[in-house]
């Protein structure tokens, strides 16, 4: 037994019923249930369709996502979670190098090391050398003035964890955000690199070792064994290809408005929806949501 979840843009909810009830139908489907009235929808059905990713396609044409999954055990009781251009609308990198005047440059290596074209590693260094010098102050700036939390994410850490979940933020990116962006969405831990500085000024290099691809899978099996959960048991999320790693362990793995190159890796795509797409995806309804202003 398979369900399907098909859901929208919360801002601009937009999901019909007669395109909700034709799939059903088409696909032999049954329990029908609308999670939330013109945003999102599912069903269970029993086989898997050969026009699956025909479907998919062709819905994300009228800005519809379409989930398959296994009937079984939806609900998580762990969130991983990347943290640049996933919980956050930003790559903390590249706004640090805006204020250094290296932007442009620094983001050309940001979007290749995330579509996979470059190694994440060596693309860290060589981004975090050109840092160098740049006031430690401006990284509270940044804070303060560049990054904004990707919408829903205070509603799907804190309703997970509310039932029951435990959140881990691994990115990356810099311990000087992820301790902030955790403490703002509500996260039990967090993991991350450690830009070096001394008199108060960047060195240009970072602490090592890097934490990439393998660390991200390595706090997946580190934090399930100290909390006796399994792999299963865990919806990781994430955007670029150090995710890759982590998204195809877990139990659930989301590639949430990811890079073309890591989406295509992904059976479950969140492209329109927010960061509550993976509250549906565990089957909670929207009047299950722990609100947040």
């Amino acid at each position: 037994m398979y369900v399907a979840t098909l859901l929208t843009n919360p801002n601009t909810p937009k999901l019909e019923q007669a395109l909700v009830e034709a799939l059903c139908n088409a696909w032999g489907g049954d329990d029908l249930v609308w999670l939330s009235e013109d945003e999102a929808a599912q069903f269970t059905f029993p086989e898997l369709p050969d026009n699956q990713w025909d479907v998919w396609a062709e819905l994300q044409l009228l800005e519809v996502d379409l989930i398959v999954q296994p009937f079984g055990k939806r609900r998580k009781l762990m969130l991983l979670a990347d943290m640049d251009s996933t919980m956050i609308q930003q790559e903390c990198i590249d706004e640090l190098a805006d204020e250094a005047g290296v932007g442009d440059r620094v983001k050309d290596i940001t979007a290749r090391a995330m579509n996979g074209e470059l190694d994440f590693e060596g693309a860290l260094i060589e981004r975090v050398g050109l840092l160098k010098g740049l006031d430690e102050a401006v990284i509270d700036k940044v804070l303060n003035e560049r990054i904004t939390l990707m919408p829903g994410g205070k509603e799907l850490v804190a309703t997970m964890r509310l039932n029951g979940g435990y959140a881990a933020l691994v990115s990356g990116g810099f311990t000087a955000f992820t301790a902030r962006v955790a403490e703002l969405l509500g996260f039990d831990e967090n993991r991350a690199n450690k830009l070096l500085a001394e008199g108060g000024r960047l060195t240009g290099d970072v602490q090592h070792p890097i934490l990439g691809k393998q660390a991200k899978v390595d706090a997946l099996a580190q934090i399930t064994k100290r909390l006796g959960l399994s792999e299963a048991d865990v919806m990781a999320v994430g955007d670029g290809a150090n995710d890759l790693g982590m998204l195809s362990r877990a139990g659930t793995g989301v590639a949430l408005h990811a890079k073309p190159s890591v989406a295509a890796k992904c059976d479950i795509r969140i492209n329109y929806g927010d960061l509550t797409a993976l509250l549906f995806l565990q089957g909670y309804s929207r009047d299950e949501f722990v609100e947040q202003e």
